[in-house]
C-alpha cells in the first residue's frame, strides 16, 4: 500500500513513529528468537529467526500462525506500550503507530485516530512481488489474513491514496498533522461519539 513510505513522511514532519514491522525483525534477532525456536523448532540460527525457515511452518497455516502471534504480539505490544509512555511523557502532541493488521488485531481499540494508506489491488501486487523473497502464494496468504481495503478505509478517520504519488501523500500526511494539532480534528471526533 505505500504504508512505509507514509510513515517515513510522518517522520520527516518529526513526529514519532512505533514501527511494529521493525519492533519484530529486532525481536526476531533478540528475545523472541528461543520462544519461536521452542515453538517451531529449526527456525532460528546464530542470527536468530530464520524467516525462510518459520514461513514453511506459519504461510497458510492458520494454527500455527495463531500460535506465533500469541508469541510475538505481546512482546510487540510491550514494545508499542513503552514508545506510547515516551511519547506521553514528552507531552508530544501526535505520534504514529505502524501495525499491519491494526483492524484484524483489535488494535483500533488502542488508538484515538486510524489513517489508512491505500492503492488499488494491481498495485498492491506489483510493490509486494517486488519484494525479495516474496511469492504469489505468501502475497495471496497475506490478503486472505486481512480486511478488505473497502472495510479499513470505511473504518478510516483518515485516508492517503499513494496511487496520486509521493507528493500527494506527502501533501496528505502534512493535513493529517495540521488538522489534528492545530485543527479541531480530535475535539470534533469526540463531540461525536
Amino acid at each position: 500500500m505505500g504504508k512505509s513510505t507514509t510513515a517515513q513522511f510522518f517522520r520527516d514532519a518529526g513526529v514519532p513513529v512505533h514501527d511494529s514491522d521493525a519492533t519484530v525483525h529486532r525481536l526476531y534477532e533478540t528475545e523472541a528468537a528461543p520462544l519461536i525456536e521452542k515453538a517451531f523448532p529449526g527456525t532460528t540460527n546464530d542470527s536468530g529467526v530464520d524467516r525462510v525457515e518459520l514461513a514453511k511452518w506459519v504461510v497458510g497455516n492458520d494454527v500455527e500462525m495463531k500460535k506465533l502471534e500469541s508469541i510475538v504480539h505481546p512482546l510487540v505490544r510491550r514494545e508499542e506500550l513503552k514508545f506510547r509512555e515516551t511519547q506521553i511523557a514528552d507531552d508530544q502532541k501526535l505520534a504514529i503507530l505502524d501495525v499491519p493488521l491494526l483492524f484484524e488485531t483489535g488494535g483500533n481499540e488502542r488508538v484515538d485516530g486510524i489513517v489508512v494508506v491505500t492503492a488499488p489491488l494491481e498495485l498492491q501486487r506489483q510493490r509486494v512481488l517486488a519484494r525479495a523473497g516474496m511469492t504469489k502464494e505468501k502475497f495471496e496468504a497475506i490478503l486472505k489474513r486481512q480486511m478488505t481495503d473497502e472495510e479499513k478505509r470505511s473504518n478510516a478517520d483518515f485516508v492517503i491514496d499513494t496511487s496520486k504519488g509521493l507528493e500527494a501523500a506527502n501533501a496528505n500526511v502534512l493535513e493529517i498533522i495540521d488538522s489534528v494539532i492545530n485543527g479541531n480534528w480530535f475535539r470534533e471526533k469526540n463531540q461525536n461519539a
